[in-house]
């Protein structure tokens, strides 16, 4: 097994009493004080959270537009200067590679068109080679800056109020999946109004030897609000309670964005890799549809754990666990679509025996106030 990698906070994660686990290849914190805690933090305050494993591959070039269109799913053409948005790269097939966030930046001194895909951890070797694959007939530049930033997120309600101590620009005038230069003492870099959370907040793009002072700046700031720093565990929690997928859960390379209710991320109006098979799917109908559910007997749902009715399968969990906004056990699972209607119930088979589960309405949590 190789070593795992450690992003440069990891000395500060453990003085703040992280509990290290493996993510991705990479040794993060999954908690500090507590999962339930930290949820909450976020919920009410705001949470700082060290992203710094996932990836940030710039593209450039003359043809660098043309480029993204053929690679991924949404119209990146629709997306204004500093505008951020999401987007997935399939397979042929229509299977997903990854799920990503594609920033439109100003251009290059040189004039050349400027873009940055930020992707997950786990998938960056991956990636990176699967978009290298595809540069054939464009003239494009690809660079991996992921080792040249640090990427920090700060999410919560009272987030923007925080950070503004600390900037001088209104923050409030930053629009939802829009981006800016920052500057935080002496360090400058990129601050986004995007996360992961269901939650208003930022990600932070900056030079990787400034990554410390800018954490330690922002929880200092936000002290007397309750800011805390946020493990892997509650960033789980926050996302589920979002509907926010996560590769190798809702999505993954047997999974179409149809099934997976990512339909509103793809642009079947341009060609781009998958475009037909997803189109094939969309008019044909689908064999599985994602469901949210809660548990109306006690019991936790797991990842993988079968769903059935009757004693027959239905499907499969792809994510499941106590929600701590809504104290209930609450899950995610792909089931065949006769069974996907509101209401529906069916069992989840935990070691072995059925517990009652009945489908409800996602996401579980939706907080736009600022997402606008």
């Amino acid at each position: 097994m190789s070593e795992l990698k450690r992003t440069p906070l990891y000395a500060t994660h453990v003085a703040l009493g992280g509990r290290m686990v493996e993510f991705g290849g990479w040794e993060m914190p999954v908690q500090y004080a507590g999962i339930l805690e930290e949820h909450h933090a976020v919920r009410t305050a705001a949470g700082l959270f060290d992203v710094d494993h996932m990836g940030q591959f710039e593209v450039t070039g003359a043809d660098a537009l043309p480029y993204l269109q053929h690679l991924l799913t949404a119209n990146i053409a629709a997306l204004a200067l500093n505008e951020a948005g999401y987007a997935l790269m399939c397979y042929a097939d229509g299977t997903v590679v990854d799920d990503t966030f594609v920033y439109h930046l100003p251009r290059k001194k040189t004039g050349e068109a400027h873009y940055m895909v930020v992707v997950n951890a786990g998938n960056r070797a991956k990636d990176w080679a699967w978009m290298k694959a595809h540069v054939a007939g464009f003239r494009v530049n690809l660079r991996d800056i992921s080792d040249h930033l640090y990427m920090l997120a700060f999410q919560g309600p009272q987030a923007e109020q925080i950070l503004q101590k600390l900037e001088s620009f209104d923050l409030s005038k930053i629009k939802y999946h829009f981006a800016r230069a920052f500057k935080i003492g002496k360090q400058s870099g990129l601050i986004a109004r995007t996360g992961y959370t269901g939650e208003d907040g930022f990600e932070m793009f900056i030079p990787v030897d400034s990554g410390k002072h800018v954490w330690d700046a922002i929880l200092e700031a936000g002290k007397a609000a309750g800011a805390q720093p946020i493990g892997l565990g509650a960033r789980d929690s926050l996302r589920f309670e979002a509907k926010m997928p996560l590769y190798g859960h809702e999505i993954d390379a047997h999974t179409t964005p149809i099934e997976a209710g990512l339909t509103w991320a793809c642009d079947l109006d341009k060609m781009f890799i998958g475009r037909d098979c997803i189109l094939k799917r969309k008019l044909e109908g689908v064999t599985k549809k994602l469901v949210g559910f809660e548990m109306i007997e006690p019991g936790v749902a797991r990842k993988d754990y079968t769903v059935a009715q009757a004693g027959n399968p239905i499907g499969v969990v792809t994510t499941g666990m106590f929600a701590p906004t809504f104290k209930k056990n609450l899950g995610l699972a792909f089931v065949a679509p006769e069974f996907a209607k509101l209401g529906t119930e069916f069992d989840v088979i935990i070691r072995g025996k059925p517990v009652k589960a009945r489908t409800v309405k996602t996401p579980f949590y939706a907080n736009r106030a600022k997402m606008k």
